[in-house]
């Protein structure tokens, strides 16, 4: 039997936003082409940059839209921003938490205080909330300027969904840098600790990478010193992918997750 692309790799790094669904809508043969990669004993691990849901509400989307999965097969920007804090800060450090209950709860599995004001704070951490607000970035501002460790669970600009782009946590962590003149440490892609750590919890030596996205799935694989697939069913072009300096560009492209089985 042929080689195909999947039995290269001993797991599957793959992006959810772009990749294996927009907002809603399941891209389609995405779920077929995970379930066909399991069968052959290829680890599976969802790592996903968006901060703003819990990794149960992440799994239960997929289960929704058709993917058999579990929420240990789920890694979030979230989880590895709260563990950047709790690697950095004494237990019990008060954390202004711009971002969702999610990200709040993820904060205080890492024991830690979760707060809203600048008061007090020694740290913030930032996820997407599509109720955040001036106010909010407001307090963040002062406890930035003030000196707190800033960690921003991801940069992406952008938000793939069924109704296009949207702004992403990105969009806003670039308002605060605009009013801080400060830069935010990174837990999620292009950054390396999400990538790393899914690995890690896989057993993984030989993992591929995959996503829609050149600015942070890509140059995450990169920056990691692993394999990727770029896949054509979010943001990214083939022709973007193209323009990249050799070392930069995804090692394989294809149109969606299909590609996994078929010659390389």
């Amino acid at each position: 039997m042929s080689e195909t692309l999947v039995d290269r790799y001993d797991a599957l790094l793959i992006d959810l936003d772009g990749t294996v669904y927009r907002g809603s809508e399941a891209v389609p043969g995405a779920a077929e082409a995970i379930a066909a990669a399991r069968s052959k004993g290829v680890g599976i691990r969802y790592v996903t940059n968006n901060a703003s849901r819990s990794p149960q509400m992440v799994a239960d989307h997929l289960v929704e839209l058709g993917f058999e999965t579990n929420v240990d097969e789920v890694s979030t920007s979230s989880q590895a921003g709260a563990a950047m804090l709790a690697e950095r800060l004494p237990k019990r450090s008060t954390v202004l938490v711009l971002g969702t209950k999610a990200l709040e709860a993820e904060v205080l599995k890492r024991g830690l205080i979760p707060t809203d004001t600048a008061e007090g704070a020694v740290a913030v951490l930032q996820g997407l909330s599509m109720d955040l607000g001036w106010r909010q970035l407001a307090e963040a501002a002062v406890a930035i300027r003030g000196g707190a460790l800033w960690v921003a669970c991801n940069v992406d600009a952008t938000l793939p969904t069924e109704r296009g782009l949207l702004p992403g946590n990105g969009s806003l962590v670039a308002a605060l840098k605009t009013a801080t003149d400060q830069e935010p440490l990174v837990a999620g892609k292009p950054a390396t600790p999400l990538l790393q750590q899914a690995a890690k919890d896989l057993g993984a030596n030989r993992p591929l990478v995959i996503g829609d996205r050149l600015d942070t799935d890509i140059l995450g694989a990169v920056n990691a010193g692993m394999d990727s697939l770029l896949v054509l069913t979010g943001v990214s072009t083939e022709q973007e992918a193209q323009a990249l300096p050799g070392e930069q560009r995804p090692t394989y492209v294809g149109a969606d997750l299909s590609v996994l089985h078929r010659l390389p």
